[in-house]
């Protein structure tokens, strides 16, 4: 089930996502980067497998309270797994994306 709720989301893929992905193609082209790839009970929207390092991008509605709570125990379950987990914001991916693949170069590294 996980799977294929998991293929809808690739068939409706954001905009910030199409952005992030195609750089990160652009950027890391050794690196092999799974849009939103199921990891346990979690569908993440971004995953590099040989680096274990998943990334969320994150709308408006994650500033809201009880997301942000989910999000820290989806986070924390996600790190247990052994996985670094980085989170941006849309706009950081719409207004600052060379500091995000900055920021992601240095965990890579």
């Amino acid at each position: 089930m996980i799977f294929e709720l998991a293929k809808k989301l690739r068939n409706n893929v954001t905009a910030t996502e199409m952005i992030l992905w195609g750089r990160l193609k652009e950027y890391f082209p050794k690196k092999k980067f799974r849009r939103q790839h199921p990891i346990s009970l979690y569908i993440v929207d971004l995953y590099c497998h040989s680096e274990k390092l998943v990334i969320e991008i994150d709308g408006s509605i994650h500033e809201e309270e009880e997301v942000k709570r989910k999000d820290k125990i989806r986070q924390k379950d996600l790190e247990d797994l052994g996985l670094k987990v980085l989170r941006f914001t849309t706009k950081e991916i719409m207004y600052e994306l060379e500091s995000v693949l900055n920021t992601i170069e240095k965990i890579l590294k």
